[in-house]
């Protein structure tokens, strides 16, 4: 999930006992129904897959001093305390990570350009580049060079107020007080602040009276010489779905990008999570999760915490072999080495045989929920285990544009971590994917 769900909905959980298999989990009472009905299924896997056991969970409520939260953010262009009262002290927001800042970025050739982009907007808020606009792949550090705009300016310009929101939020945010008569409350929360930070805009794609309302809210900000800046998983000039005139003031100012980390840069971000967390780790433990893990920083770090749960709970030492063993069943080792001769044919013919349908079905326009589930699998599994690009793949299934895959991808990587039959089958074809690579390898 992205980091600010993780804030909102995980982050406030505590563990109160585990016992007999049975692990119990305390939530604040205002999240707890929406943890029990939503994310219990998520907890239940995340246990299973950090002790390799299987555990019974119960969601309680949490003790009130314990489920303790922050207040409401102070805005600076609110109104201010009466002459009896006593100030409030700058807030950054909701969702803020503090953890996110410019001192813990690992910079490499890949995002170097967003860093120092973000670094002057953070520095030169409303100057430098106006609106700021990076993107990339899932995972390889848009919402941390988010995050840490907000946590400078908040740092070094108490006075200024910061707003920060996902896509979702934001649309969240706008049904909500459209429905309750608010808008004008909300018109003030998000138009009146020095910094406006959005996470994922290509969620406003398809939502008309949302995207009027950003592109009203935009404009505001932009008049009164407030700093935006968005983070998207792809160029705006491809949201195919958003008003023109969105996509026109998302690339009015500077657009960078984000590219998955090189090798070098697996190493630098591995060496310093370690370092942050006081690990004992081998250098070719390190080395060996770099190489299985080369697209994604979160994942990459998630692989790591994976390890270091597993020598936890084994109590064994933090290195390569551990690290082999861990990783083994999640990254095949031809899968990721880099040389990946599959070809999206080849993927295309295993998932076809697995679901009982013809390659012919799988590439076909159909809807039909037999045929587009594996299709969005099949396009899933070809970017992850072939070189081709997002247009070949396109391509080879038919489709328009290579948005159609980018969609595909995220639809599946939701599914996957909310259904474990799914899982199971994405696993098992992965695996079969790596012994077909053997095979040919000889």
């Amino acid at each position: 999930m992205d980091d600010a769900t993780f804030d909102l909905w995980i982050a406030p959980l505590r563990s109160l006992s585990c016992d007999q298999g049975t692990l119990c989990v305390g939530a604040p009472e205002s999240i707890r129904p929406r943890v029990e009905s939503r994310l219990l299924p998520v907890i239940v896997r995340a246990a299973r897959t950090a002790t390799e056991q299987d555990w019974a969970v119960e969601i309680d409520a949490l003790p009130t001093e314990t489920a303790a939260r922050p207040g409401p953010p102070a805005n600076r262009r609110d109104p201010g305390p009466g002459p009896t009262d006593d100030p409030v002290p700058h807030d950054p927001g909701p969702g803020l990570n503090p953890k996110f800042t410019f001192e813990q970025f690992v910079i490499g050739d890949a995002n170097r350009f967003a860093h120092a982009a973000a670094l002057a907007a953070a520095e030169l808020p409303g100057q430098a580049y106006n609106p700021l606009f990076l993107y990339g792949p899932p995972g390889v550090g848009k919402s941390h060079l988010l995050h840490a705009i907000g946590n400078y300016v908040t740092a070094h310009e108490p006075t200024m107020s910061v707003r920060y929101a996902t896509a979702e939020h934001f649309t969240n945010d706008f049904l909500g007080c459209l429905k309750d008569g608010g808008v004008s409350r909300f018109k003030s929360r998000y138009r009146r602040v020095d910094l406006l930070l959005v996470d994922d805009v290509q969620f406003l794609e398809r939502k008309a009276r949302t995207e009027e309302e950003f592109f009203h809210t935009f404009n505001a900000l932009r008049d009164a010489g407030a700093q935006v800046v968005l983070t998207s998983d792809r160029l705006p000039r491809d949201m195919d779905d958003l008003e023109l005139r969105l996509r026109e003031r998302f690339e009015a100012g500077l657009v960078a990008d984000i590219a998955p980390p090189d090798p070098a840069m697996r190493i630098a971000v591995l060496r310093k999570r370690a370092a942050l967390d006081d690990l004992r780790i081998t250098d070719g433990a390190l080395h060996l999760i770099a190489e299985r893990v080369p697209t994604n920083v979160r994942a990459l770090e998630a692989a790591l915490i994976r390890t270091v749960a597993f020598s936890s709970l084994t109590g064994r030492p933090l290195d390569e072999a551990l690290a082999r063993r861990v990783l083994d069943d999640l990254y095949p080792e031809r899968v990721v080495a880099g040389q990946r001769p599959l070809s999206v044919e080849d993927v295309i013919e295993l998932v076809a045989e697995t679901f009982s349908i013809t390659p012919e079905e799988l590439c076909s326009s159909s809807r039909e929920a037999r045929i587009a589930w594996p299709r969005s699998l099949a396009m899933y599994l070809s970017r992850e285990h072939t070189d081709q690009s997002l247009p070949a793949i396109a391509r080879a299934f038919g489709a328009r544009a290579h948005t159609t895959v980018l969609h595909a991808c995220r639809r599946t990587s939701t599914r996957l971590q909310d259904d474990l039959d799914a899982s199971d089958i994405a696993l098992q074809l992965s695996r079969r994917l790596a012994a077909r690579d053997a095979d040919r390898r000889g």
